[in-house]
């Protein structure tokens, strides 16, 4: 009895194997290379440079708000050899102490305010910049799910994609149509002209 169990089993396993044999010969698999697409697509390139300008000007905003400091800083810098200044008063060396005391509150004023506008602006910079790459990841999403489905491909893989161990998903592909350049062909089309 054991044995005629042993044997059914047995049998069992190399009946799926084989049914999965003549089922993956049927199977229609497609490669494509996501970080590519992304990296060559017109749109990634406009929304990239529209981010690098914003943050340009960001910068250029942070940076006469640090101008604006380091002549604060020069003031209190002559105040304070004012304030060494032996020949001077003391009711005179008290005026200027507290000129000093003011100026350098308003330094330190300017420079947390400024960094706060800097910290506050570019974290929203960095949203809506990754917002923006996650609505163009999706869109050339949606175009390899219309392509495939127009195709008839049973799975599509991405080729570019990483394993956790940072080792590439797929190390070898028989017979897989790779499907990137017909995909960067598709996306061109909506492209403006170059000048």
């Amino acid at each position: 009895m054991k044995k005629y169990i042993q044997l059914s089993l047995i049998l069992c396993i190399f009946a799926t194997i084989s049914m999965g044999t003549s089922n993956a010969q049927r199977l229609k698999i497609a490669t494509v290379d996501i970080q590519k697409l992304f990296k060559e697509y017109h749109r990634t390139t406009e929304e990239q440079q529209k981010f690098s300008e914003e943050f340009a000007r960001i910068q250029k905003e942070n940076n006469e708000r640090l101008a604006g400091i380091r002549k604060l800083e020069e003031d209190l810098q002559v105040l304070k050899k004012k304030i060494e200044d032996p020949t001077l008063s003391d009711s005179v060396k008290r005026e200027k102490s507290k000129e000093f005391q003011l100026k350098l509150d308003e330094a330190k004023a300017m420079d947390r305010e400024r960094r706060e506008f800097l910290g506050r602006r570019t974290r929203a910079l960095e949203l809506k910049k990754q917002a923006s790459m996650q609505g163009i990841l999706e869109e050339i999403r949606k175009r390899i799910v219309d392509h495939s489905k127009k195709e008839d491909f049973d799975f599509v893989l991405d080729k570019s994609g990483l394993s956790a161990n940072q080792v590439p998903f797929l190390l070898y592909t028989k017979d897989a149509t790779n499907i990137t350049a017909t995909l960067l062909e598709e996306l061109a089309k909506d492209a403006p002209a170059k000048q």
